[in-house]
C-alpha cells in the first residue's frame, strides 16, 4: 500500500499545516463538535478538486498552468491568468512560509523546551533546504509518506486520549449548524483545506511518478486516501481542542498545555510531534509548488535538479527565513496573498473545470455529470469564500 502511494500525500502535507491547525483548534475550543460537518464538507470539497487535477495531470503528463496556457487563445486573457496564478502562488507562498517555519518551531519548543528556541528556524530551514536540495522526488514522496502518518497518528492519539463522546461526534459530523459567530470559522476551516496551489502541485507531481492513463485507478486511490488522512487529522485537532474547558486558546501549544493537567504530558507531546510534522511538510511543499507553478508559467519544462527550478524554491525558504528570524511581519504582503487568493481559488476552480470537460484535452477521460455538479457548487462556495476573504482584508467585512 505504501509503495503505491504517491502525489496525494504531499497535497496532504501541504494543507495540514500551521494555519490548518490553528483554525481547527479554535473551531473546537469555540465551538466543539458543531463545526464538523464543515470540515466534512471541506474534505469532500477538496478531493473532488485534487482527483480533477490528478486526472488531468496523468491524461496530459502536464501541469495545470500548462493546460491552461495551451486552451486561452486570446493573448490577453492567457497572460492576465498566468500573471495572476503566478503573483498569487509565489507572493503568497513566500509570506505563509514564515507561518510554516514558526508553526514547526512551535512544535519543537513544545518538546525541547525555549532554550535554544533562536535556533530553532535555522535548524528547521537548513532540513527543508537539505531535502530539497539533495532529494528527488522519489525520496520526498517516502519522506512525506513516513511525516503524514506520524502527523495523523499524533493527533489520533491526542483525539483518543479525550474520550469524546461518540454520539455527539456523529452528530457534529452529519448535523450542519451554524452557530452564532460560527461562520467566520466556517469558511477559516472550508478555506485552509481546499487550497489553491495543492492544484498546481498535484498536477504536476502525478506526472512524475506515473506515465500511463492506466495507471488512473492508482491515482484516484492514492488521491483518496490522503486526503481522507489529512481530513482526518483536522477532524482530530477539532475533537482535542473540544476538551478544553478554556478561551484562553489561540494556537494547538496552548491546547496542549490545557490538555496537559487533564490527559498528562503525553498530550503535550503528540501534539508537540504533530505540529512540528505538519510546519515541516508545509515548509517544504510551500516552496516546492511554487516552483512548480514558475515552471509551468514560464515554459521552462525544467527538472526537479535544474538550476531554474531551485532558485525559486531557494527564494521562498530564503523569504521564510528572513521574515521569521529578523521578527518581520509581512502583513501588507499577506494581505496582497489573501486578496490575490482569494481571487484565485474560484478562478482557477473554473479553469479546472472548463479543461476537464475538453474533449481535445481529456478525451474519454473528460468529467461525468455528477463530477461536473459537485464542481459546480464547489466553485459557487469558492466564490463566497474569495469574496469573503478579500472584504475582510479590506475592512469591509
Amino acid at each position: 500500500m505504501f509503495k503505491k502511494l504517491g502525489p496525494g500525500v504531499l497535497v496532504a502535507a501541504a494543507f495540514i499545516g500551521p494555519g490548518t491547525v490553528t483554525a481547527c483548534t479554535l473551531a473546537g475550543v469555540d465551538f466543539g463538535f458543531s463545526l464538523l460537518w464543515a470540515m466534512l464538507l471541506s474534505i469532500v470539497a477538496t478531493y473532488v478538486l485534487q482527483e480533477m487535477s490528478a486526472r488531468l495531470g496523468i491524461v496530459t503528463q502536464k501541469g495545470l498552468a500548462d493546460v491552461i496556457k495551451q486552451e486561452l487563445n486570446n493573448p490577453w486573457i492567457r497572460n492576465s491568468v498566468i500573471g495572476l496564478i503566478f503573483s498569487a502562488i509565489i507572493i503568497g507562498n513566500a509570506a505563509y512560509e514564515a507561518g510554516n517555519l514558526g508553526g514547526a518551531t512551535l512544535g519543537l519548543e513544545a518538546l525541547f523546551g525555549m532554550e535554544y528556541s533562536s535556533l530553532y528556524p535555522f535548524i528547521l530551514a537548513g532540513l527543508a533546504f537539505l531535502l530539497l536540495y539533495l532529494g528527488s522526488y522519489k525520496a520526498l514522496e517516502k519522506v512525506f509518506i513516513v511525516l503524514v502518518f506520524i502527523m495523523s497518528l499524533s493527533f489520533v492519539m491526542t483525539a483518543i486520549l479525550t474520550k469524546p463522546d461518540v454520539w455527539e461526534l456523529f452528530k457534529g459530523l452529519f448535523v450542519p449548524i451554524i452557530p452564532e459567530k460560527g461562520i467566520l470559522v466556517i469558511i477559516a476551516l472550508v478555506g485552509t483545506t481546499v487550497v489553491p496551489y495543492n492544484l498546481f502541485l498535484h498536477a504536476a507531481l502525478v506526472s512524475e511518478k506515473w506515465k500511463s492513463k492506466e495507471d488512473l485507478k492508482l491515482v484516484k486511490r492514492d488521491t483518496l486516501v490522503s486526503i481522507i488522512l489529512g481530513g482526518l487529522v483536522s477532524v482530530s485537532i477539532i475533537i482535542s481542542a473540544s476538551a478544553i474547558n478554556s478561551s484562553e486558546v489561540n494556537n494547538v501549544i496552548d491546547m496542549a498545555k490545557a490538555l496537559e493537567p487533564l490527559y498528562g504530558s503525553a498530550a503535550l507531546y503528540f501534539l508537540g510531534i504533530g505540529m512540528c510534522a505538519a510546519g515541516i511538510t508545509s515548509a517544504i511543499t510551500a516552496p516546492l509548488a511554487a516552483a512548480y507553478v514558475a515552471n509551468s508559467c514560464f515554459g521552462w519544462k525544467a527538472g526537479f535538479k535544474d538550476a531554474k527550478f531551485r532558485m525559486i524554491w531557494m527564494i521562498i525558504l530564503g523569504l521564510g527565513v528572513f521574515f521569521l528570524s529578523f521578527g518581520i511581519k509581512p502583513i501588507e504582503i499577506i494581505k496582497f496573498a489573501q486578496i490575490t487568493n482569494g481571487l484565485l481559488l474560484p478562478v482557477i476552480a473554473v479553469f479546472l473545470l472548463w479543461v476537464v470537460n475538453r474533449t481535445g484535452v481529456m478525451g474519454k477521460y473528460k468529467n461525468s455529470l455528477s463530477q461536473n455538479i459537485f464542481g459546480g457548487l464547489i466553485i459557487l462556495l469558492s466564490v463566497l469564500l474569495g469574496a469573503k476573504s478579500i472584504l475582510t482584508v479590506l475592512g469591509i467585512l
